[in-house]
């Protein structure tokens, strides 16, 4: 998953057992699910669940309370609307909410079917904190986007059997997804109306297809030895699927280029869905990783080029989820108990490496330069400042839903990405330039893959087994301890050094990472914790969590953070400035002078060493090679 700071993303553009009851099926017996697009009503769609016949007195049904990739509790029972178990004559079987996401069905013996409707997450205020790439849209005769996570569940004791699912939608609505299709045919006694039936062989193979249902507007591209099909809904047509497939051809075919041979996928598929910032619609920007697809959620409103910047960023990102944890992963994430999760405590390697290759093989096939790419691990670093530098990343990972460690997650994408380079740094260091990171994972890769998990602590040591002794050290010092990565000795060892320096930054952004962030429970915006915030804020007296109420007499939210911000591109230095804030549950009214906003900036520099050093030879192995 890549996830994007809530809501401030757009103003980047201008800039995640039961023991088994005894049950009477056969392996060829499916658990069948139909959604009906058809007949919507008050925004809802229903589902009925066929699940056979069960021989028990009881059973539970579940909707997820979280999935494989978002590492949060998002609890999708919660969207869910007047539930009916019904036994064969017709009637209604007592049913107990047991909790947010579960329901046990009495005297299930007789169940037939269970019937219920689905609210989606986008027209409601704040989405219920899912962020969006993971949320669904009913948006009648339109769009349809389906996390089927959201729509379908599952019961503990058929989770392992196979799917039947059947969408009835309309006849100009088509569906976009990796999920088998195995049948379309017109609805009987429903004009202009379709039913499509798909085959999933458990239940982890639904929510691993999402669908998009939309007046078609796709492409392919063909690069490399794979077929990717870009599947985009524009609203206001403001972009298309041929206006963003150049971008993506490059990207993918670089992508490819750099994994040589250690991927064996050949069908791709993005999902990209484009929100409307004018109104009710999807608010969290970025992305969600499946095997062969991932689901992508952008602002409307973002220039092409700065839209085709945001692609190869993000979309680059999932791609190589291919790798981790799709086809390298622990059994926590191949068993993934949806209702009860147990989190890996490999983080580092999911998000942090996948974030690194997104990175590095920009730099590895051409499409930025030294430069650009050194500016990236310069922001990677003093983005990790603003996280806790000396917990361990291990225990954060496996702590990852609870607080106070959910709180560190947003550090998998920086320090963890330069977890990975630090890795790749020792790893080229021992073996003289022979071997990087990307052998390490080609390595893992044929050691395990898609269907063969590892067991949670043995991962570092097999790591080690396939490298060098002296990794153990370089993991029980940075990863599973929590000793600070001395970054300076690391690029020391390729001729890079560190320079820090006073810069220029905006009132509310550096760069593309805002100072502010927004509680989308409550429309609220505040100065974000853990970040270092820039001199003219903390000159005026703002500190870290403060609640921004009002600046100069306007009242600002979610809703119109994009006038503060750009309203402060025309505030004038030496000028009067008040701002309402609202700090441990008072308010506070600070005054002064608008003051030029700086911030210290970590700069990374080549040092000037003759081609034939060592340090040149071994930058150009971990660069270029």
């Amino acid at each position: 998953m890549k996830k994007l700071i809530y809501s401030i993303a757009l103003l980047s553009v201008v800039f995640g057992c039961k023991t088994p009851q005894s049950i009477n099926k056969t392996t060829e017996d499916r658990t069948v699910v139909n959604l009906d697009l058809v007949n919507i009503k008050e925004d809802r769609v229903k589902v009925t669940v066929d699940p056979g016949k069960f021989t028990t007195s009881e059973v539970t049904f579940h909707l997820p309370k979280t999935v494989p990739g978002t590492y949060s509790i998002d609890n999708y029972g919660k969207f869910i609307d007047n539930f009916k178990a019904i036994d064969y004559l017709g009637a209604e079987l007592l049913v107990v909410k047991t909790d947010d996401n579960s329901w046990k069905i009495e005297n299930s013996a007789n169940l037939d079917k269970i019937t219920y409707l689905v609210n989606d997450t986008f027209d409601i205020d704040g989405e219920k904190g899912v962020f969006s790439p993971t949320g669904t849209n009913i948006d009648v005769n339109k769009n349809m986007l389906l996390n089927l996570h959201g729509f379908v569940g599952y019961f503990d004791e058929l989770k392992e059997k196979p799917y039947q699912l059947i969408v009835n939608r309309p006849n100009d609505l088509f569906g976009s997804t990796s999920l088998k299709l195995s049948e379309s045919v017109n609805l009987e006694k429903i004009p202009n109306s379709r039913k499509d039936i798909y085959l999933a062989q458990r239940y982890f193979d639904i929510v691993d297809n999402p669908i998009m249902y939309s007046k078609p507007d796709t492409t392919y591209v063909n690069v490399e030895g794979i077929k990717v099909l870009l599947s985009v809904y524009s609203p206001n047509k403001v972009h298309t699927a041929k206006s963003i497939k150049p971008q993506i051809e490059t990207m993918i075919a670089a992508q490819k280029r750099f994994l040589g041979k250690i991927d064996n996928t050949a069908n791709y598929l993005i999902l990209l869905y484009l929100a409307d910032p004018s109104k009710l619609d999807a608010k969290g920007f970025g992305a969600l990783e499946h095997h062969t697809s991932t689901v992508v959620v952008l602002p409307e409103t973002m220039p092409l080029e700065t839209l085709n910047a945001a692609m190869k960023d993000v979309v680059s990102h999932e791609f190589f989820h291919i790798l981790t944890p799709l086809n390298v992963h622990a059994e926590e994430i191949h068993y993934f108990n949806y209702n009860n999760p147990k989190m890996s405590q490999h983080l580092w390697m999911y998000e942090g490496v996948t974030e690194y290759f997104a990175n590095l093989f920009q730099i590895n096939q051409g499409l930025i330069d030294n430069q650009d790419f050194y500016k990236r691990v310069s922001s990677q670093i003093e983005s990790s400042k603003n996280y806790n530098d000396s917990l361990s990343f291990t225990y954060m990972s496996k702590n990852v839903l609870d607080a106070p460690y959910k709180d560190e997650y947003y550090n998998v994408y920086q320090k963890g990405a330069l977890i990975g380079m630090a890795l790749d740094l020792r790893l080229r260091e021992l073996s003289k330039g022979e071997m990087g990171i990307l052998d390490l994972m080609k390595k893992l890769s044929e050691k395990y893959g898609k269907n063969k998990p590892f067991k949670d602590d043995q991962l570092i040591p097999t790591i080690v087994s396939l490298t060098y002794p002296e990794i153990q050290n370089f993991f029980d010092t940075y990863v599973i301890g929590s000793t600070p990565i001395p970054y300076d000795q690391f690029l020391a060892k390729v001729g890079i050094t560190f320079a820090t320096e006073e810069t220029p930054t905006s009132y509310f952004l550096n760069g593309q990472v805002p100072y502010i962030d927004g509680d989308p429970e409550n429309m609220e915006l505040f100065f974000r914790k853990g970040i270092s915030l820039n001199s003219f804020l903390t000159q005026l007296g703002v500190k870290n969590g403060d609640v921004i109420k009002e600046v100069n007499g306007t009242e600002y939210t979610i809703q119109n953070v994009y006038d503060l911000v750009m309203g402060s591109q025309s505030w004038n230095e030496g000028d009067d400035i008040t701002m309402l804030l609202e700090r441990n549950d008072e308010e506070i009214m600070l005054t002064g002078k608008i003051t030029a906003p700086t911030t210290k900036k970590t700069t990374i520099t080549e040092m000037d060493l003759p081609a034939t050093d060592t340090r040149v030879k071994l930058r150009t192995a971990w660069l270029k090679n």
